[in-house]
């Protein structure tokens, strides 16, 4: 399959980056992170949670975030919503997209929710249908879509048949979760298969965390399978909490680089993502881990 000559890129350094970070990030920070990523031309960022800040304390701070963000036209701003307390503070805060989660493995939902797969996404239907309802767009993602931390293997079917469960509730996208980063390139190529005969390619995104290496390897697979929208992050940003110190979402400096070098278009100014890469690692007071990004800045030192 020829890839894509256009990939859209969903930044969610300010969300899934900074979520697991210890010390909290002032929402000064927070907002210059967003507004940084807008002017750099990202067409989706990731900003803001709307969950219990007893559960993620990092998001407590996800109303005046959104309250002091400039928006740029054209850009989508997405939250993560898990309930309806969530998506009435999403519609307050003028999200323009919502976003909810569900497991494609029994073991984590049962772990993590207590509750089943089937369960658990039912719970998202009034939050769906109350955002259909104020024309918000909904993102619906499938963690551990590439393997689990506690049953280890998840089956293909398991998440085609989460896809399929999103697709009835009119959700807009779906993302394909490698949640611990254990996806090698033949294990998404069958996963992407089987999510894409029931959806079409073009509404489905990869979300690869690089804990095993193999993040920029699975991306390239997932292009040739047809996929177009892909969720990176900043610097790295963002652990893996089911692998001790273990690096967490795919460094956006890293896709950019890869996809520049494949001739495929994201609109994304480059040079913008490494000071922001380099800005952000500075702040929270250690060396990002994205390999290009920090090539480039010891290159520019230099």
């Amino acid at each position: 399959m020829a890839l894509p000559s256009r990939v859209k890129i969903v930044e969610v350094s300010p969300r899934d980056g900074l979520q697991n970070e210890k010390e909290f990030v002032p929402t000064d920070v927070k907002v210059e992170l967003v507004d940084r990523l807008s002017a750099a031309g990202f067409p989706n960022v990731e900003a803001a949670s709307f969950v219990s800040p007893k559960w993620v304390p990092q998001m407590a701070d996800g109303a005046d975030v959104m309250a002091r963000i400039q928006r740029r036209p054209g850009t989508i701003y997405s939250v993560l919503t898990p309930n309806m307390k969530g998506f009435e503070g999403a519609l307050a805060a003028r999200a323009d997209e919502i976003v909810i989660f569900g497991a494609a493995s029994e073991a984590f939902s049962q772990k993590n929710i207590n509750c089943s797969i089937a369960e658990s996404i039912a719970r998202f239907e009034p939050v769906v249908q109350a955002a259909r309802e104020a024309g918000i767009r909904v993102r619906g993602s499938i963690s551990c879509a590439l393997g689990c931390p506690y049953q280890g293997e998840v089956p293909v079917e398991a998440v085609a048949d989460v896809a399929q469960r999103y697709l009835a509730m009119q959700v807009d996208e779906i993302d394909v979760a490698d949640t611990i980063g254990v996806g090698t390139p033949k294990r998404v190529r069958e996963v992407m298969a089987a999510v894409t005969r029931v959806v079409d390619p073009a509404r489905v995104s990869g979300h690869f965390h690089d804990t095993y290496g193999q993040a920029l390897a699975n991306i390239l697979a997932a292009l040739e399978s047809g996929i177009s929208i892909f969720h990176t992050s900043v610097a790295g940003l963002g652990g893996c909490p089911y692998a001790k110190g273990a690096t967490g979402n795919v460094a956006t400096e890293d896709v950019l680089y890869m996809l520049r070098g494949l001739d495929i278009e994201t609109g994304v100014d480059f040079d913008a993502v490494v000071d922001i890469g380099q800005w952000m690692s500075s702040h929270l007071n250690r060396k990002g881990s994205s390999r290009a990004g920090n090539a480039i800045a010891a290159k520019r030192a230099a």
